[in-house]
Formats: C-alpha cells, structure tokens, sequence
C-alpha cells in the first residue's frame, strides 16, 4: 500500500527528481525528430552546433571545450565537428594562439541550421503543451530556467 508524504504526495509513484531524469532521458534519445539514420546524424550534427554556439562567447572554441561542454571525450567531439564541418555547417582552423590546437566557430550554414532547430524545438514545445494556459506555459519555462541556472551554479552544465 502506498503511503502518502507530507505535501501530499504518494511516495509509490515517482518523485520530481526521478521525473526530471526520466524527462531527460526521453527527451536525450528523442530531441532530433523521428527516428532514422539520416535524421540520428543530422541531430548530432544539431548537438555540435549547439554546443559551439553555447562556447561563442568566449572565442576561440576549441575541440577539447566542446567535449567538455557535450561531456564527451575528446574523440568522440572530434568527430562530431568533423562530420558537422564536412556538412559546412562548422569550420574548423588552427587556434590563433596556438597552432597545434583547432579552433571551432558556426558557418553560415551552420547559423542557419541553429535557427531552424530553434524553430522546430519551439514547435514541439507548444505541441506538447497544446491545451497549456499561457501562465502554466510561462511558469513551467521559468522553472526550466530556473533549474538551469541552478545546474550551473553547482557546477552541472553551462
């Protein structure tokens, strides 16, 4: 039999905490769209853009921050910008700095890129909260936000 905690909820069904991770993990295997082998690579090449974009702030990006900022190996970022700069949407050079390094920014193609995924995420977030009052939706993407920053703070993610 399931007990109640205090605040009234039922301590058999999932807490928030269990909530957010299940979100997470359905949301890391599905955020590219449907499934398929084009769609799979065009979504990583999304995540390398995304990342690179997230680091432009502070130029130059190198591979070894965009393995940091994926929480990848160094390999593993490696050859998800080159498959992105193979499809022109990064460009990889030398580190002004230092010449043994490589230095990552957004092409065009690759700005585009990033707006029409912004495009498709917002999309998909008004599907999922179709019937959603304009409050529940701004309060629930002030919350988002809000664990974000609360994740950055503790070291978590940018």
């Amino acid at each position: 039999m399931a007990t109640t905690e205090a605040g009234g909820r039922d301590s058999a069904a999932p807490g928030p905490g269990q909530t957010l991770f299940a979100f997470v993990r359905h949301w890391s295997r599905r955020w590219h769209g449907p499934a398929g082998a084009e769609l799979a690579e065009r979504g990583r090449e999304v995540l390398v853009v995304e990342a690179v974009h997230a680091l432009s702030g502070r130029p130059p990006v190198t591979v070894n921050d965009v393995a940091a900022e994926l929480a990848v190996d160094q390999s593993g970022a490696s050859r998800l910008i080159a498959h992105a700069a193979e499809r022109g949407s990064l460009a990889v050079t030398p580190a002004p700095a230092d010449g043994r390094r490589r230095s990552v920014a957004l092409t065009p193609d690759g700005e585009e890129l990033l707006r029409a995924a912004h495009v498709w995420q917002e999309e998909v977030f008004a599907a999922l909260t179709e019937g959603w009052t304009r409050a529940e939706r701004t309060a629930f993407h002030r919350g988002m936000t809000r664990l974000l920053a609360g994740s950055a703070r503790r070291g978590h993610g940018d």
